[in-house]
């Protein structure tokens, strides 16, 4: 049967729909991408006539995709339309939407193969786990099964799919890798606690990791057959098993020899680990901050780390010859400007390479989500969730402070660079939103991330090609 992934814009390699594509063709399935940025969809399933049309969603782009997808319909109405990822996961009652035809919660490799198997040999599809479907008015709700407990049983994810349509991707000398699932910690704003919460029950392990030598070949996959030359390793916390990466730390530079990038969590860093990064090839890592005030990020966020941890982190990683890009989060619920001023300060303190910044987006079903709901902290609804954590916020704050907070956001990395400008920056908060302040964010991080968190070589022409798709980006 023929699949057909249809996705918005391609920031870097889709992991999910990579890892659904190589499972569906080891079945026997056809599958193909359409990106709505260069090709309209519509035209692409005329021509092509898939069988199944799949998206991947995020909370945010819900209406979008179901717009799109009603679109798509009119011209390959024997289509079966079927949609997941965290907010299909979340959401499952998004069946009830007009042309939607199955949800699919939780991990989907199986469950989608499943299906497509199901719906090729003439099959009625209604018992598969992992799915809630809708048949003549009637919402059938199937069970969840375990989560995959040996990742390496999958083929290595499909990157051709992703590569052989979208040249920048393709070209681009930085590549994505995903090491494991799950994560041990509990941070309210994250989905991580909500989808284990889905999960009980099922004799899952909340953390799997795949073998290094699954994890090199793919990255040696990859540079036998595209450009490469940074490795970036997406996994929340990549330090959570010290045998693994010791194991991983070994091997690299011999299998690989490549720079790479890694995300850490403070309670964890050591020197030891910082030299055995180092020795590999690690030349930056992230690591979450999150917010510089104790009560916000201890019983809020619940991060359940000290300033001085922190602190102590970050000096470890400068003076082990990392760069750090850290993560932080602007506009919380039950917060302020003056508490968001203190993550400023903390930065200041911990010197980054970079201080990344968003601004805090109420994802329901998560415990901040909820929180910030149930306190009345929402301007509107969860409806309102802008897709970018870059633009706006959705919740209420002090009078005269939303503006200040969204536009704070936007000079916090450079004023952590430069605190001598946090004197400029103060009265320039107040003023309404403008796109300088968007030109001046944008500019210095595409600058801090490729000259110190990414550093690689690039020739004049895929230094545009960068510019042009980074510029491009939501």
């Amino acid at each position: 049967m023929r699949v057909l992934f249809v996705i918005k814009q391609i920031d870097y390699e889709p992991m999910g729909i990579m890892h659904l594509s190589s499972v569906l063709k080891a079945a026997g399935h056809e599958v193909e991408l359409s990106i709505v940025a260069q090709e309209d969809p519509v035209l692409k399933a005329r021509e092509w006539q898939p069988g199944v049309l799949a998206y991947s969603l995020s909370t945010g782009s819900q209406d979008y995709y179901t717009d799109l997808n009603r679109q798509i319909r009119q011209a390959v109405p024997d289509a079966f339309s079927v949609f997941g990822g965290a907010h299909g996961t979340f959401f499952p009652e998004m069946i009830e939407v007009e042309g939607v035809d199955g949800v699919c919660i939780g991990e989907g490799e199986y469950a989608m193969r499943d299906l497509v198997d199901a719906l090729a040999a003439g099959q009625p599809p209604y018992d598969i786990a992992n799915w809630w479907f809708k048949r003549a008015g009637e919402v059938i709700k199937n069970p969840l099964r375990a989560l995959i407990a040996n990742l390496d049983e999958l083929p290595l994810p499909d990157r051709d799919l992703v590569y052989q349509r979208h040249r920048l991707t393709r070209q681009a000398k930085i590549k994505h890798f995903i090491t494991g699932r799950g994560c041990p910690y509990d941070c309210s704003y994250c989905f991580n606690h909500a989808y284990w919460d889905i999960y009980k029950g099922t004799q899952s392990k909340r953390v799997r990791q795949r073998s290094v030598d699954n994890v090199l070949a793919e990255v040696a996959y990859v540079k036998d057959h595209y450009p490469l030359g940074f490795v970036v390793f997406v996994d929340d916390t990549f330090i959570v098993f010290k045998d693994w990466v010791a194991e991983f730390t070994l091997k690299y530079p011999d299998v690989i020899g490549l720079p790479f990038f890694c995300n850490v969590r403070a309670n964890l860093v050591t020197p030891e680990l910082v030299a055995q990064l180092q020795r590999a090839g690690c030349a930056s890592v992230g690591m979450g901050i999150e917010a510089g005030n104790d009560e916000m990020r201890n019983r809020v966020l619940r991060r359940s780390m000290s300033k001085e941890t922190i602190i102590t982190a970050c000096r470890t990683i400068r003076e082990g010859g990392l760069h750090l890009i850290s993560t932080n989060m602007l506009g919380l619920p039950g917060g302020d400007l003056a508490q968001d001023l203190e993550t400023l300060e903390l930065n200041i303190a911990c010197r980054p390479s970079y201080a990344n910044t968003f601004l805090f987006q109420p994802y329901p079903r998560t415990a901040l989500g909820e929180y910030a709901r149930e306190g009345g902290y929402l301007e509107g609804s969860f409806e309102d969730i802008y897709t970018s954590a870059w633009e706006t916020s959705i919740l209420r704050f002090p009078e005269g402070e939303k503006r200040q907070i969204e536009n704070l956001q936007k000079w916090f990395a450079l004023v952590v660079e430069f605190p001598w400008l946090k004197r400029i920056m103060r009265p320039l908060l107040k003023l309404p939103r403008n796109r300088l302040y968007w030109l001046m964010h944008k500019l210095w991080k595409g600058y801090a991330i490729k000259q110190r968190i990414h550093p690689h070589k690039l020739t004049l022409r895929e230094y545009v090609d960068m510019v042009s798709l980074y510029m491009k980006l939501d």
